[in-house]
């Protein structure tokens, strides 16, 4: 249920805001890739979403919260093949493949935070990554 309600609301937020067919799939596929580590890894947590305004261009930021047990090696979890689970390990490498900027903070025992922000095409934008 509360994947689905992640999806409806990512969906409904980017087709108001303007995006185009394709960016919502990819930002709603990435959306569902988050919230599910959030309750399968993560032991469930929180979604935020904000909508943001630069110049004519428009985004949506989503920040995926939890209070797990982080996780320990970032940098391998990006990459393709990871998985901690039963997975194809695409997850988080494919969640920041599909948005234009992404940002991670995990720390072992003290959870982890997941934000992405996707623009509308309006303007471009250059694809940030962080940890």
């Amino acid at each position: 249920m509360d994947l689905a309600w992640v999806r409806q609301h990512v969906r409904q937020a980017a087709a108001g805001l303007g995006f185009g067919l394709v960016d919502q799939t990819k930002l709603v596929t990435a959306a569902s890739e988050l919230a599910r580590n959030t309750l399968v890894h993560g032991g469930g947590g929180r979604v935020e979403s904000t909508v943001l305004e630069a110049g004519a261009a428009q985004g949506l930021r989503l920040t995926f919260s939890d209070e797990g047990p982080g996780i320990p090696d970032v940098e391998r979890a990006l990459g393709d093949g990871y998985t901690s689970g039963g997975g194809l390990g695409l997850g988080l490498g494919g969640a920041r493949r599909l948005v234009h900027e992404f940002s991670i903070d995990s720390r072992p025992g003290e959870g982890t935070a997941v934000t992405v922000i996707c623009w509308t095409a309006g303007a471009p934008r250059p694809r940030k990554e962080s940890r």
